[in-house]
């Protein structure tokens, strides 16, 4: 599985991108393949308010519904509105062109506390067995 290195990751398989005080949001490739085919995507409103660790938009798949929780908390500056007509890119692209949305982060010390692609990778591999 990939997990780009300049990314961080939180233990729900959210990814986060950060370019100055913003936060570019996707989920994992570990989670899409668990997921499955995506079929709907609910993202947030622009200016919407999320906080670390509460659902932030949902992902809906031919199995079931999944919520997708903000690795940071802060303003929703901007939604991928791609995934409305097509939501199957998260399936093909979760690190490109299937990001979902953008924060504007609150509180920038929250991103220290996302896992390295590294420990990401040790926290799979420790649940897996």
């Amino acid at each position: 599985m990939n997990f780009p290195k300049e990314l961080r990751y939180t233990k729900s398989h959210e990814w986060g991108r950060r370019d100055g005080s913003r936060v570019v949001v996707g989920i994992t490739d570990h989670a899409q393949k668990e997921i499955s085919d995506i079929v709907f995507v609910e993202l947030p409103k622009d200016g919407q308010i999320v906080e670390q660790g509460k659902a932030a938009a949902v992902v809906e798949s031919v199995k079931a519904a999944f919520d997708i929780y903000a690795p940071v908390s802060g303003k929703v500056s901007k939604a991928n509105r791609e995934l409305d007509l097509n939501p199957g890119v998260v399936n093909q692209e979760p690190y490109l062109k299937g990001w979902l949305f953008e924060i504007e982060m609150a509180n920038p010390t929250e991103w220290d506390k996302l896992l390295t692609a590294d420990a990401y990778e040790k926290m799979l591999n420790e649940t897996a067995k």
